[in-house]
């Protein structure tokens, strides 16, 4: 009898060490990624994708699943094509849209001089001479339709032939860039028909409507100067699409326009917030979408009334400490989604639309987290200097004690305008920072969707500005708690997070004992300099840094440039940088080191040669986080 209780205690002390296994780096790289790929043409399951990185080989590894809507077990399959509703297929069955890229324009030496085809020259007469993490050499994207049922050969026809013109947009539009109209006789597709210097100083994208029997094109959306994007037809056959007003904006409100009986009707215009993603009901009287909300993603809906006199109203649907992310369809009263946490990833669920209950329908990571002890999230509102509530999210350790004294990190959100919810970084995550036994202090600070457009356009033109003193308002109330360790505190971010670090280490008066930026803007002239998307520096930094009578531009560039408090920086920094990141460019970094290095301050550059403005690659990643937690460790 003896011996029977000691083997169980055996087992339940083994069964409590598993119950105590922390989330690490390599952990969170052995996690399935879930995309959800839509409801099959029956309406009887979902079909989706789960993705696997493989350190050792540096890639990841697909499988295609199917699953109930009304849940159940997981069946693998091994291809989607017959199930899933091809949106590229024209509406009688005719044609198929694709896209891929179209060489336009003489850019190489190559191209310009063919006998000298083993040079690497290149010549350009304008700007977006490169984007994201690619030169631009003279290829663009186009959108092609060709005869369904024709073979490989079938003549495919370019309805854009001879623009110099991208779409889908680059660097990240897909094929929802464009689509059938209900009858077939049209495609609808997005397009900034600007190139060169003009391209690169302007958000204006255009939905355009090109004839299949006369070959003609017109512009949908001629009088709108900003964004149009995502163009879909209601069940009845309404055009809709998203739509920013200000040309050059690239987070200006986000709106949901309707083209019914040809009015254009704005469905969120007197709502204080902007959309995410949209889709219709199936009986075209509502749409439902998604957006950020104090601090989460939820889901509304917004009623069609047509020409009724019924008011329009938008209606929040969810609420709880989750994100609600992509909207995959509906089955019945329900509507599929996929759902986050900072402690969880990406999973699938179906909500019920009359019942208000949640389903989880996927659990492709529940046998991983189940053996993790977790850390917890609580949500706090801070006063700022300027008298608003202030959310920030505080992130605990595992099995956190509050009589102990832990470090303490404040995470600087990128953007500037980006969402800081319950997402699910495969980076820059909460729950691994707090794992390694870090408290999290995470502020919605100016700038962030989800508090209002106010609130969210206050940043611009203002980077050094109120936002500093939000961080500091977070950093310090938090630090007041006994739990936290007023000797240890450390500052991190990435692009506009990046920034920040480099702003506050010369203006945060000794809080912080170490820094880490990546990817962050340093030098506010070179970065105006040698940035591609102009539109975004022209917009935020109020201009042009040789306009000496822009009193704007000029308080950017001198009192909100952190290369002029490099002389105040007395702190121990980790700089990275992607070497194909051209958003903030190479140089950045660099400055941001040498600087460093020359005024005597420990500091390390880590440079990812093949990396963007992103770490994707695995055993990068690793890299970046062991070299993230090694320099915590080693500095704090």
């Amino acid at each position: 009898m003896k011996k029977i209780i000691l083997i169980l205690a055996f087992i339940m002390g083994a069964s409590s060490v598993s119950a105590q296994q922390i989330l690490t780096p390599e952990l969170l790289w052995k996690l399935g990624r879930v995309s959800a790929l839509g409801i099959s043409k029956d309406g009887k399951n979902v079909i989706y994708k789960v993705s696997v990185p493989s350190v050792e080989e540096n890639k990841s590894d697909s499988k295609f699943y199917s699953i109930s809507v009304n849940g159940g077990f997981a069946t693998e399959i091994p291809e989607t094509k017959e199930l899933l509703t091809d949106k590229n297929l024209s509406p009688d069955g005719k044609y198929l849209l694709s896209n891929k890229e179209v060489k336009l324009e003489k850019i190489l030496g190559k191209d310009l001089y063919p006998e000298l085809e083993k040079s690497n020259v290149q010549v350009y007469n304008g700007l977006d001479y490169r984007h994201w993490d690619t030169w631009n050499d003279g290829n663009h994207n186009h959108v092609f339709y060709a005869d369904a049922n024709g073979d490989d050969k079938s003549v495919a026809i370019d309805i854009m032939k001879g623009e110099p013109y991208d779409s889908p947009q680059k660097p990240f539009g897909g094929d929802e860039d464009f689509t059938w109209s209900p009858d077939g006789k049209s495609i609808i597709y997005v397009c900034k028909k600007k190139s060169g210097t003009a391209y690169a100083t302007s958000t204006n994208t255009d939905l355009y409507e090109y004839n299949l029997e006369n070959k003609t094109t017109k512009n949908l959306t001629e009088s709108n100067l900003g964004y149009d994007t995502n163009p879909l037809f209601s069940p009845n056959g309404d055009l809709t699409w998203l739509q920013m007003k200000r040309d050059g904006y690239e987070a200006d409100k986000n709106d949901i326009i309707v083209r019914f009986k040809g009015m254009d009707m704005n469905l969120t215009a007197n709502w204080d917030g902007t959309v995410d993603g949209f889709k219709w009901s199936p009986d075209s009287k509502k749409i439902y979408f998604t957006a950020a909300v104090d601090g989460t993603k939820q889901l509304f809906e917004v009623n069609f009334p047509g020409l009724t006199r019924i008011a329009v109203m938008v209606r929040q649907i969810t609420t709880g400490t989750f994100d609600v992310n992509d909207l995959v369809g509906f089955t019945g009263d329900k509507i599929i989604v996929t759902r986050t946490d900072m402690n969880h990833s990406k999973e699938i669920y179906s909500y019920d639309l009359k019942k208000n209950a949640w389903l989880k329908l996927t659990e492709v990571n529940d046998k991983a987290y189940a053996k993790m002890s977790l850390p917890t999230y609580e949500k706090r509102y801070v006063t700022t200097t300027d008298g608003k509530k202030m959310l920030v999210w505080v992130i605990l350790p595992p099995n956190f004690d509050k009589t102990k004294k832990y470090p303490t990190l404040l995470y600087c959100q990128g953007g500037p305008q980006s969402a800081l919810t319950q997402s699910y970084s495969f980076r820059w995550n909460f729950s691994l920072m707090a794992s390694q036994g870090y408290v999290i202090v995470a502020p919605n600070r100016r700038g962030m969707p989800g508090h209002g457009v106010a609130w969210n356009e206050q940043i611009s033109k203002d980077w050094g500005g109120q936002v500093m003193d939000d961080y500091l308002s977070a950093i310090d109330d938090v630090s007041k708690e006994s739990y936290v360790d007023k000797s240890r505190l450390g500052a991190v971010g990435a692009s506009y997070g990046g920034y920040s670090v480099f702003y506050l280490a010369g203006i945060h008066n000794k809080r912080f004992k170490t820094f880490i930026s990546h990817c962050g803007v340093f030098n506010l002239q070179s970065m105006y300099g040698t940035t591609e998307e102009v539109f975004f520096t022209d917009w935020d930094s109020g201009g042009p840094y040789w306009e000496k009578d822009n009193s704007v531009a000029q308080k950017t560039y001198t009192q909100f440039n952190p290369i002029n408090l490099v002389s105040k920086w007395d702190t121990p920094i980790l700089i990275i940088q992607g070497g194909k990141d051209y958003r903030v460019p190479i140089g950045q970094g660099q400055e941001a080191f040498q600087a460093a290095q020359l005024r005597g301050i420990k500091s390390r550059f880590m440079l990812f040669p093949e990396e963007n403005h992103w770490v994707l690659k695995p055993q990068n990643a690793l890299v970046w986080q062991r070299e993230f937690f090694g320099w915590l460790k080693e500095t704090l």
